[in-house]
């Protein structure tokens, strides 16, 4: 669910009212917080908090408690007086002295911590209007650490200065690299111009509320919503179970695309994995491609039809010379089928096919091959186009971005929570493209292929800035592929 900022504060209302403490949804607030800090920061290092006078300040000194006593150097900033704080804000900070001293007496154990945190805990949803100092001094110097300091901000809530409903921003609004919001998520940070402030935005569900909320509506990528898409296999499966998957890519010159979709489906779990390729490619895919990929050079893209598949996927570095044969594939396969790249290119010269196609389609583009499938997207909101798009057609929409988006028909639009700028190299789609295939194989519907296939490439991007010694710079397909393995078991573990 995703709920305005109105909807949020009337929900904690009805909690208060039937008996829950709000310093029971603060302490659990706080240490979800800090968890999720420790998700995408293992080892301990400094934290900076600026923290306000209300409960946003008092979930930021729970999880600062939480830190230190995991070995974190806090460094404390309140924004105003202490005799201005809330009775559960002073509390909280009472409690953090208790366990670590006070904060004027913090020093570093270290000179060069593994991490530079900054928490922003400065107001909460029930703000409004321009930020008045003390407020934008803080926010001021949130950014100029950032800049400078090259901090890491996790915003708690929503970054100070952003409206939780409009998603619209003060000029001196943080700059958060993490969004860590409590409960559900607000509509302001789904906006597509508040996305450049949120960055990565995780949910923090809280018990007492989450049991409250029931309906539809647009929904969050989450592992409590996605873990159960995918269930542990049975002790006696064996390759047939977890699909026959074929994918058509390549071409002179793009012969690295079809290899990244291949051997990206291979690591998501798919049984068996033909790559089918043009024979004038043949020699350079087969010598460089992993050994569990079976490839299979074609004269004709429509030899596909000869060989048993369950899912096709199709585009990543095509080309566009064989057009009426994909088109004709595109058309005539009753499998489930991933369009990708040149695929949506080639398609977009006849959109019409979508009309007529034997079996469901999933098609995957980047806004720019959007644009090219749907002129009106241009300047649109990218929800408007998913909209737009699973309105006209029968078929299942990932539009690519740093907050990805999945539609379909009668289905509520998903967005994507997890991913970096690192990501923002060529290659990535190839991936996105084989693991949804591979997701396919094992039996998930499009819709749901999209949003795990999403979420896992997401993750595993960040785990491989984590742990695999990647920045944002040097991050590679082939190494977000290399950790798909620890994305499965993250999402099966609940992690943000």
């Amino acid at each position: 669910m995703i709920l305005t900022g109105a909807q949020m504060k009337a929900l904690e209302e009805r909690a208060f009212a039937d008996g829950v403490k709000a310093v029971d949804l603060m302490e659990e607030a706080g240490k979800k917080i800090a968890q999720a800090v420790t998700q995408f920061f293992p080892g301990a290092g400094k934290c900076v908090v600026f923290f306000g006078k209300g409960h946003n300040g008092g979930d930021a000194l729970v999880a600062a408690r939480h830190l230190a006593s995991w070995s974190w150097e806090i460094e404390l900033r309140p924004a105003f007086p202490k005799e201005s704080w809330s009775e559960l804000t002073a509390k909280k900070h009472a409690e953090y002295e208790a366990f670590a001293g006070s904060f004027e007496e913090t020093v570093w154990r270290t000179q060069s911590p593994p991490a530079f945190v900054v928490l922003d805990g400065l107001l909460g949803i029930g703000a409004g209007g321009a930020l008045r100092d003390p407020i934008r001094s803080a926010v001021r110097e949130i950014n100029r650490l950032r800049t400078t300091a090259n901090a890491r901000v996790f915003a708690i809530d929503l970054p100070t200065g952003l409206d939780p409903d409009s998603g619209a921003a003060d000029p001196d609004a943080v700059a958060a690299d993490f969004t860590l919001t409590i409960g559900f998520a607000k509509r302001g940070l789904l906006a597509d111009c508040a996305t450049p402030l949120v960055g990565r935005l995780a949910v923090l569900p809280l018990d007492e509320l989450t049991a409250r909320v029931t309906g539809t509506g647009d929904t969050v990528a989450t592992p409590a919503n996605l873990a159960s898409l995918l269930p542990r296999r049975r002790f006696d499966m064996h390759k047939g179970d977890c699909g026959r998957v074929g994918i058509v890519a390549g071409s002179r010159g793009f012969a690295g695309a079809a290899v990244l979709a291949a051997e990206a489906c291979v690591r998501a779990g798919a049984g068996l994995i033909t790559l089918f390729v043009t024979e004038d490619i043949y020699p350079i895919v087969a010598a460089g491609i992993a050994p569990e990929v079976m490839v299979k050079p074609v004269a004709s893209y429509l030899e596909v039809f000869d060989t048993p598949c369950d899912v096709l996927a199709t585009g990543p570095g095509l080309g566009r010379s064989r057009r009426d044969e994909v088109l004709e594939l595109i058309t005539r396969a009753e499998q489930l089928t991933i369009i990708d790249a040149d695929g949506l290119n080639l398609l977009a010269t006849q959109l019409d096919i979508l009309d007529r196609c034997a079996g469901p389609r999933l098609l995957t583009p980047h806004p720019g091959e959007m644009a090219r499938l749907d002129p009106a997207s241009k300047g649109r909101a990218r929800r408007e186009t998913v909209e737009a798009f699973t309105a006209r057609w029968p078929h299942t929409l990932l539009l690519k971005g740093s907050r990805t988006l999945i539609g379909q028909r009668e289905h509520p639009v998903s967005y994507n929570t997890t991913g970096s700028p690192g990501m923002a190299t060529g290659g990535m789609g190839d991936v996105l493209t084989g693991v949804c295939a591979a997701l396919a194989g094992q039996g998930l519907a499009l819709y749901d292929a999209a949003r795990l296939g999403a979420w896992l490439c997401g993750r595993a991007a960040e785990i491989a800035l984590v742990v695999g010694g990647e920045s944002e710079e040097s991050l590679t397909p082939t190494a977000l592929t290399a950790h798909l393995g620890r994305a499965f078991e993250e999402l099966r573990a609940g992690c943000r």
